[in-house]
């Protein structure tokens, strides 16, 4: 049995990709940064291995095993960190020079299409990224992705935002820029019949789906299929970063990703040809097909990943075991508890709280404080969440971030990522069918008490309301 390595593990890609090498009988070895965001079924957890190492750090390389024989590079560094390109570098080089050290035979890295002479900075360190695996002595085969559309994509979620959001949209001139949009279950036949096929071996591949489309068509093609009439005028004049604000308060996107979207909308990303699909024959759909199936697993409540469950979705960086110890000094509390009638439904409705269920009590204050953290530059509550029902550590929900999520237990935890003074957490947790809400907050300097001091009464009115919903307890 051959074993690969999967980085990328707890990404978009990488949480699809992970059942079907175990499917095809492959022994996986994830390598994460923060292996608390790995949540794997019982069924992968028996036949997948994990370890926690992080490749931007050079004295960590020493953890991979001998015995790899080959390798997927899934990593990417986007938007919280203005120095991604040196990151992406970086991690590249520790990358090459460890599997030098194994019997490592074959790499596949998924990059994005780069056959543009004025690369945005965001394609450059793509491009740069696979340069860097190319000096390497194993076999490297890269595919480079036109935008992926797929149920919980990042491009699929901005088109969806925009089209169901605005009847009318006067857009940047970039909605003329040309792209090839590809399926996402496309991208994971490619990744998958790549691997250890000798005609693919040190060669680049672009893959995309059946059409070259204008982003106003792509806009157009999603109202298409749902069914809705929108209008799109191209405003010339707006600048990169009108575009970008303009991308940040309609779309779910965190804003410094908006930037590097836009950067890299200026660039046309259609294929040179279709040489890969004659190699496997094989037909990627067409961008129509590839919306009605992510609408399937949509209303199927089946999207195995979402780009919002990524930490680039948020602010920070954070390493979710590092928060998952909630603070007992110098911190302020907000504590509430009340008798569970039914413990079952009681569970049932704190792992449903977000998105579209709301948070049961004064939604409009918490739309309106997720509308204030826009303004400063937070991410408010647009992200929602992925699964209306399940929470796993590391998933996004709405301002949230999921640390500990377990249902048997009775106990969820989560940290706040919204811009504030110091670090929130809230934390539901029933014990001896009494459930017990705690709000803790971390202050930062005097400004972080004087803002404590300042929601309290909110805070009282709101969390109070919340856990009489959430036991069902008469107001």
């Amino acid at each position: 049995m051959k074993k690969i390595l999967l980085t990328g593990a707890t990404g978009y890609i990488g949480k699809r990709l992970l059942p079907v090498l175990v499917e095809n009988g492959y022994e996986v070895l994830c390598a994460v940064r923060d292996q608390a965001r790995l949540n794997l079924s019982n069924s992968l957890s028996a036949k997948v291995k994990v370890i926690e190492i992080d490749f931007s750090q050079s004295d960590q390389l020493h953890k991979l095993p001998k015995d790899i024989d080959g390798a997927y590079y899934l990593m990417h560094s986007m938007s919280n960190s203005k120095d991604y390109y040196d990151l992406e570098q970086t991690c590249a080089i520790n990358f090459r020079k460890a599997l030098e050290s194994t019997h490592v035979k074959h790499v596949v890295y998924l990059s994005g299409i780069v056959n543009d002479s004025s690369l945005s900075r965001h394609l450059a360190s793509r491009k740069n990224v696979e340069k860097e695996l190319s000096k390497a002595s194993f076999h490297l085969s890269t595919l480079r992705s036109g935008i992926i559309i797929g149920s919980g994509s990042a491009s699929f979620e901005i088109i969806r935002d925009l089209v169901e959001k605005l009847p009318v949209m006067v857009a940047p001139h970039w909605l003329k820029t040309k792209s090839q949009p590809i399926g996402v279950s496309d991208v994971i036949y490619y990744l998958q019949q790549i691997l250890f096929n000798p005609r693919t071996y040190d060669r680049d591949f672009d893959i995309g789906g059946q059409e070259v489309l204008s982003y106003k068509q792509i806009l157009l093609g999603y109202a298409k299929v749902r069914g809705l009439s929108r209008k799109i005028f191209v405003f010339p004049v707006m600048t990169p970063r009108l575009s970008s604000y303009w991308l940040y308060f309609v779309t779910s996107t965190a804003y410094n990703l908006a930037v590097s979207l836009v950067d890299s909308m200026k660039v046309e990303v259609v294929c040179r040809n279709q040489e890969l699909s004659n190699i496997l024959e094989w037909q990627p759909m067409s961008y129509t097909q590839a919306l009605k199936r992510a609408f399937l697993k949509i209303e199927a409540n089946e999207i195995v990943s979402s780009w919002k469950d990524s930490l680039i979705s948020g602010v920070s960086t954070m390493h979710v075991g590092d928060f998952i110890n909630v603070p007992q000094y110098g911190c302020y509390k907000d504590k509430c508890h009340l008798k569970v009638k039914n413990k079952q439904d009681c569970l049932n409705r704190i792992w449903s709280i977000g998105g579209e269920t709301g948070w049961y009590y004064a939604d409009w204050l918490w739309r309106f404080r997720g509308f204030i953290d826009k303004l400063v530059g937070g991410i408010g509550l647009r992200r929602g969440r992925t699964n209306k029902y399940e929470l796993n550590a590391g998933d996004a929900l709405d301002c949230w971030r999921v640390l500990y999520s377990n249902k048997e237990e009775g106990k969820l935890l989560l940290f706040a990522e919204m811009k504030l003074p110091g670090e929130a957490w809230l934390e539901f947790k029933i014990e001896e069918n009494t459930l017990f809400q705690t709000a803790t907050f971390r202050p930062r300097g005097l400004f972080g008490r004087l803002y404590w001091l300042c929601v309290l009464p909110f805070h009282f009115f709101i969390f109070n309301g919340m856990i009489k919903r959430i036991t069902r307890v008469k107001m």
